[in-house]
């Protein structure tokens, strides 16, 4: 909580980011929904918003299946990983594979929570993720990825129209970066001013942020200070994440 100064005041816990809730959300509608409404939803935004740590919290919190798909995968490593999060020896071949997770999909309701979905964007891959929800018999799988993941399932009719709904996450707030303030500086007060610069300067990423965190908690040991204002961080370069500019002959 905020004291009467706007300080951030030391905490023991932190509760969920917005992402975080924003996908608990989805995750509860689409398991909850009708029979007859199809089971498969998207999660999608800019990195950095923090996307993967909603998915591993709700991975967690709700006994989801979660797989973060990386792009060296193969169809047969993409399709074992999947078994594999399942608590399940892979074996067979990547038809067999797909049939044993949708088989533990439809009888254990548990949701399949699929990471940087982006990166199916290929023929083989997302006809995976399709037979795979067929074979589930209405399970629920969520899709999450990047900014134009919706964009880029609408090339493949028959997953885009398998979808019940498309939630955008959405960049922190200040409320949230005094959430994340507790979380990576206990024991330092930081003024609203201070969580508004970072805020700004780390374009409302949550990743970014607790970068900068980062680099205000050394600065505030390096000088001694435990209450932090403005005055306070005017030599503090915090991180934009721009990239640097080309230097001249060294």
């Amino acid at each position: 909580m905020m004291d009467g100064a706007g300080m951030v005041n030391r905490v023991t816990t932190v509760a969920p980011l917005r992402n975080v809730m924003l996908l608990t959300e989805l995750i509860e509608r689409v398991r909850n929904r009708d029979d007859d409404l199809p089971g498969m939803a998207c999660f999608s935004g800019p990195s950095g918003l923090g996307k993967t740590k909603a998915a591993a919290w709700n991975a967690n919190q709700y006994d989801c299946c979660h797989v973060e798909m990386k792009e060296s995968w193969s169809a047969r490593k993409f399709a074992s990983k999947i078994v594999e999060a399942m608590g399940i020896e892979p074996r067979g071949t990547i038809g067999d594979m797909v049939e044993q997770a949708g088989e533990e999909l439809a009888k254990s309701g548990r949701p399949l929570l699929l990471d940087e979905a982006h990166l199916l964007a290929k023929p083989r891959l997302i006809g995976i993720v399709r037979d795979l929800y067929e074979s589930s018999a209405g399970g629920t799988v969520i899709l999450i990825g990047e900014e134009m993941l919706p964009q880029t399932l609408a090339r493949w009719e028959r997953v885009h129209n398998r979808m019940l709904d498309w939630v955008q996450a959405q960049p922190c707030d200040l409320r949230e970066a005094g959430l994340l303030a507790r979380l990576k500086c206990p024991g330092l007060e930081i003024s609203d001013e201070v969580l508004q610069l970072i805020l700004e300067r780390s374009q409302a990423r949550a990743r970014r942020i607790v970068v900068n965190l980062r680099k205000l908690s050394e600065h505030a040991l390096s000088e001694d200070l435990t209450v932090i204002g403005m005055a306070d961080v005017k030599d503090v370069e915090f991180f934009t994440g721009e990239a640097p500019r080309p230097r001249g002959n060294i």
